[in-house]
């Protein structure tokens, strides 16, 4: 919904050119803020309020513009005055931002870019979405290894405007490779002996990422740590780069979202809903729908092989979608569970056998626990005439209850080992198999109890 409080206000100080106010417009609240009462704005009027900013100033609002928002700016305004907004973008955001936009207007912005900064958008723009690469930043502090302490407070003290993060200082040596780091708190505290060479005080024991590292590692070994920035690393152990906090939690935002949507059963959107096309949205999520509809068709045909008992015994179809819905219910908690431990590292393929011997076991007993329960609950559905009929009930919720926790954790070590994201493939194909199971147990219990 667009803030349209301060509309009026904002076209009157562009039509005036009200320099002053527009200034102050732009420093009086967090720059969040700001954006969002810039919202019903034209492109052209967003542009002309921000060039009354300060660089830094332009930066972060226009950062939290919607990315239709900034592609728009960036197509339509002065190519000169993009590329200086552009230059003053943190790398691994400006690459990001540029992705979407016609390749002919990027092209003509980095004509106007240093050269080292031109290489190294076309440098990062080169890794694949999902790595370390692609999300990290090469603004950081980097020192070689035989300055003094001293030498390396006043070399942060001169570059600290360009840094990403001073939170680490990276220790190099003249070829680059990382050899060490150094906390600023560490430095600071190091300036009792301001001429130690700080090769003499860095940390060596280093936690690193490989450049072509998945995205979701970075995010388990930087929670696993506890670190504010992680360094990224080539196959020659060159720093390329790092992976601050907060690139961090824009990843693990993202994930959640994906895997928000997978649970689900919907492919993971590539733009925002309502910039999705409805045939690509249809797309995404009839494909799942197709396959649960052809389940629901199996569970039928199953069904239908036992016509004539069930028309003997009506009652059996009261319990029916109790059956299905438990089956499916355990077997998706026990796939969710073994899909997050595997998203966060915490169980590899090796530890199958084990995953699958914990749930058999966690089915023995929340089988029990429900088939209990249903034997509370049966007879209150229905006037039961046999001791055996009683049974029925829980012995299926029983049966059901474990086949669907080791489906449930089988099933996505299965994907995963194939190649299959298994956050997209499982949940679907558990319902599936336990509609269908769920119904072959249910009735061959009532045969063997009851209808023979």
């Amino acid at each position: 919904m667009v803030n349209t409080l301060f509309l009026p206000e904002l076209r009157e100080m562009l039509a005036e050119h009200n320099s002053e106010d527009l200034r102050e417009f732009c420093l009086a609240l967090h720059p969040s803020r700001i954006a969002e009462f810039m919202d019903g704005l034209s492109a052209d009027e967003a542009w002309q309020v921000l060039r009354h900013a300060d660089a830094d100033t332009r930066v972060q609002i226009f950062e939290y513009f919607t990315h239709d928002r900034q592609k728009e700016i960036i197509e339509t305004q002065d190519r000169q005055e993009v590329a200086a907004l552009v230059l003053d973008i943190a790398s691994d955001e400006r690459v990001d931002i540029l992705a979407g936009i016609d390749e002919a207007v990027v092209a003509e912005l980095l004509q106007r870019l240093p050269a080292e900064e031109r290489r190294d958008i076309l440098r990062l723009s080169q890794y694949p979405d999902g790595t370390a690469g692609a999300v990290m930043a090469t603004e950081f502090v980097r020192l070689p290894e035989d300055l003094t302490v001293r030498q390396a407070v006043d070399e942060i003290s001169r570059q600290s405007e360009t840094y990403e993060t001073i939170y680490y200082l990276y220790i190099v040596d003249h070829e680059n490779h990382l050899r060490g780091v150094v906390s600023a708190r560490q430095l600071l505290a190091a300036m009792r002996h301001p001429e130690t060479r700080i090769a003499e005080v860095m940390e060596t024991a280093l936690t690193t990422v490989n450049v072509m590292d998945d995205e979701e590692e970075v995010v388990n070994k930087v929670a696993k740590m506890d670190l504010l920035a992680i360094p990224v690393v080539d196959q020659e152990r060159h720093i390329v780069g790092i992976i601050t906090h907060d690139d961090v939690i824009d990843v693990v935002r993202a994930t959640a979202t994906e895997d928000q949507l997978r649970a689900a059963g919907v492919e993971p959107l590539e733009d925002t809903y309502l910039r999705t096309s409805i045939w690509t949205l249809g797309w995404k999520r009839g494909i799942w729908l197709g396959l649960l509809f052809l389940g629901s068709t199996l569970t039928a045909l199953a069904l239908k092989s036992y016509n004539q008992e069930v028309a003997d015994w009506e009652w059996l179809v009261l319990f029916l979608p109790l059956i299905i819905s438990t089956g499916g219910n355990s077997g998706s908690q026990s796939s969710t569970l073994i899909i997050t431990a595997l998203s966060r590292g915490h169980i590899t393929l090796a530890d199958w056998s084990r995953i699958v011997l914990r749930e058999l076991m966690m089915g023995l007993g929340l089988g029990l626990g429900l088939s209990l329960l249903g034997l509370v609950i049966a007879p209150l559905v229905f006037e039961v005439k046999d001791v055996r009929q009683l049974l029925v009930l829980p012995m299926t919720v029983w049966a059901v209850v474990i086949c669907g926790t080791v489906t449930g954790s089988i099933l996505p070590l299965v994907f995963k080992r194939i190649g299959w994201e298994p956050a997209l493939m499982s949940n679907p194909f558990v319902a599936v198999i336990m509609d269908v199971l769920g119904t072959v147990i249910y009735m061959n219990v009532a045969l063997a109890l009851i209808l023979k």
